[in-house]
């Protein structure tokens, strides 16, 4: 792994006060599957992380003073594409701007590691993450047919987004 992810890096929020994204460790996934279970219908697997950690892909951690974890993302790279494969707040702290924290610090990190373009896939009704998203400065470019497990069964598209890095 690359010393850029290694290291932590403190932010300054105008709520929280001072927090610090950390490389996510094994330590670090009972609290990171607790959020993932409380804000998904359906979630990752404590295995999905795992493989994640060993796979090496980007993962960080976002956490307040006392340690609590408010939040993190996992981004896979691919040659110069970035792939935001999951980002997350704990369900108590969303609309804080903390997402846009960890997209900064997402895409910060994919820019250190010479990527040039980062693409992610949405639910199709998760209207709130996608306006965030393009708020950001992603754009949609593509749809993928039922690309998500959902309700009874069925499946859910996906929108494709990439944001230019």
């Amino acid at each position: 792994m690359n010393s850029v992810a290694t290291l932590p890096v403190a932010v300054v929020h105008e709520k929280y006060g001072s927090l610090q994204f950390a490389p996510m460790s094994s330590e670090d996934l009972d609290a990171v599957v607790e959020i993932e279970q409380a804000v998904y219908s359906h979630p990752w697997t404590r295995g999905n992380f795992q493989d994640s950690l060993y796979s090496g892909y980007q993962a960080q951690t976002l956490r307040d003073s006392a340690g609590q974890l408010l939040g993190y993302f996992l981004v896979m790279l691919a040659v110069e594409e970035a792939h935001l494969l999951n980002i997350s707040v704990a369900a108590a702290h969303q609309h804080q701007g903390l997402g846009r924290l960890l997209l900064d610090r997402a895409t910060a990190l994919a820019r250190q590691h010479g990527m040039h373009i980062m693409l992610l896939e949405v639910r199709e009704s998760n209207l709130h993450a996608a306006k965030v998203y393009r708020h950001y400065g992603f754009a949609e470019i593509g749809r993928r047919k039922n690309y998500y497990p959902a309700a009874n069964q069925s499946r859910e598209g996906a929108i494709v987004m990439s944001l230019p890095l």
